[in-house]
């Protein structure tokens, strides 16, 4: 506790990084007082049944979860930033395919700023379609037509649309603002904010399930927030985790008028045990939407009804055991198409760089692809059942379904994934500060050495 304290000292005293955090933590503030802003023409009062809809879970738990509350708020971010990162993924995928993204990813500062502008247009069109689609299902989710006061007419329809698309700029703007000004990934931090905002009312209503329903009570609280901690745990593993390749840099020191072969320096190559990060839940995810439209379209045939059945409840056993396969098929995917051993083969030759016992080439490419697919194997697993666990908890021990969510799958990934990456980014400027402190002193940089 005493070092902690002292950090958090330490981080006031750097001025910049007490700037940055402050700055990150206004425009957090403004993009979930946004996210209570109800659109102009709706009824705020007439939304329960959208929000009743959106709890406990199920895909429009989800989707309300990403925005943080603002899709069952109907408010100006009802969209979120989750346009923003369809156009990524699907930037990042075509540039798997186009030639022209390939050889913009290769200029460097000048190509990311070109792809990055193709990411926002795209992102304007995901929204002008999304916008649309999301007024016109309120009606389907329950909203009564009481609650559009001008009714849907053009100009309800052009204004909120408007609004809707201006909103999700607006916060992808103010991702990109803490990107640069403030602390750790701004895109990210938005969708880790809004993830926890829900989190309190989750546990609430746990907490009431359990206690007031005398449903294992405190001592049933107590084991939930022990296996709480033991999955984060857990994830934090699965984020961390690397497999190092071991590479070895020849270099050639001048002895006298011969030239003299000296051993060079080792370093390693880390293979993160989950190079696709959360993607292949996102992927996997996007994709079991479809099994219930097409039961629904198969009407009341015995296999149509059977897959409404059995793919509308996210947390039934098909569901999951589908959600699983895919899962791991993905981040096999993912990671061909993220990790280019062939790429990082060249890299290694050009520089002189080789892996102990490798010959360089074809032959260290083909080594690095067959790590890289025994230890995405086990990784894939992992993933996998830490996506399907919040579905295990609720048929198990009866948790709510709301509070599951919680208990992996994407949401405790990424808010995992986002604390470590922001507490980095705070200890590297911890560690600058601490040798810019070393330098200043002669007596300290003797005492250091000693």
């Amino acid at each position: 506790m005493k070092k902690f304290i002292e950090t958090l000292v330490n981080i006031y005293k750097i001025e910049e990084l007490r700037n940055r955090i402050g700055l990150t933590l206004s425009i957090l503030l403004i993009y979930r007082l946004g996210a209570q802003i109800v659109l102009p023409g709706i009824d705020s009062v007439q939304l329960a049944s959208l929000a009743s809809r959106t709890d406990g879970g199920g895909l429009l738990g989800i989707l309300n979860a990403f925005t943080g509350g603002a899709f069952a708020n109907a408010s100006i971010f009802a969209l979120g930033i989750m346009p923003y990162i369809s156009a990524s993924i699907v930037v990042q995928l075509m540039g798997i395919a186009i030639p022209y993204l390939q050889k913009l990813q290769k200029e460097g500062e000048s190509g990311r700023k070109t792809i990055n502008q193709i990411t926002r247009w795209l992102t304007i069109g995901i929204c002008i379609v999304q916008a649309p689609a999301y007024l016109f299902g309120l009606s389907a989710l329950g909203v009564p037509d009481s609650a559009f006061v001008i009714g849907k007419g053009p100009l309800f329809m052009f204004s909120s649309i408007s609004i809707l698309v201006t909103g999700t700029i607006f916060a992808m703007w103010l991702g990109e603002k803490i990107t640069d000004k403030g602390i750790g990934n701004g895109i990210s931090l938005l969708i880790m904010v809004g993830i926890i905002a829900t989190l309190p009312l989750s546990f609430a209503q746990e907490f009431v399930s359990r206690v007031s329903e005398n449903n294992g009570g405190l001592m049933m609280i107590l084991i939930e927030m022990i296996l709480w901690v033991v999955v984060i745990l857990l994830s934090i593993l699965l984020v961390m985790a690397v497999r190092q390749i071991p590479v070895q840099y020849a270099r050639r020191t001048a002895g006298g008028s011969n030239d003299q072969a000296a051993v060079g320096s080792r370093q390693y190559i880390p293979l993160k045990l989950n190079a696709s990060g959360v993607m292949p839940i996102i992927f996997a995810q996007a994709l079991m939407f479809a099994p219930a439209y097409v039961g629904g379209l198969m009407g009341d045939s015995d296999v149509g009804v059977w897959m409404q059945a059995n793919f509308s409840d996210i947390f039934g056993l098909w569901y999951n055991v589908v959600f699983a396969l895919l899962i791991i098929i993905f981040t096999y995917f993912y990671t061909a198409i993220t990790v280019p051993t062939n790429k990082m083969s060249d890299d290694l030759k050009r520089s002189g760089g080789f892996v102990p016992g490798i010959r360089p080439g074809n032959e260290t490419s083909d080594f690095l692809d067959n790590v890289m697919s025994h230890i995405t194997f086990p990784g894939s697993l992992f993933l996998a059942g830490l996506a399907v666990f919040p579905a295990i908890v609720v048929k198990l021990i009866g948790m709510q379904q709301g509070w599951a969510l919680f208990y992996g799958g994407t949401s405790l990934l990424i808010m995992v994934g986002v604390a470590i990456d922001t507490i980095q980014q705070v200890n590297s400027y911890l560690l600058n500060r601490h040798y810019d402190g070393l330098m200043k002193s002669g007596n300290n940089r003797k005492n250091a050495a000693q």
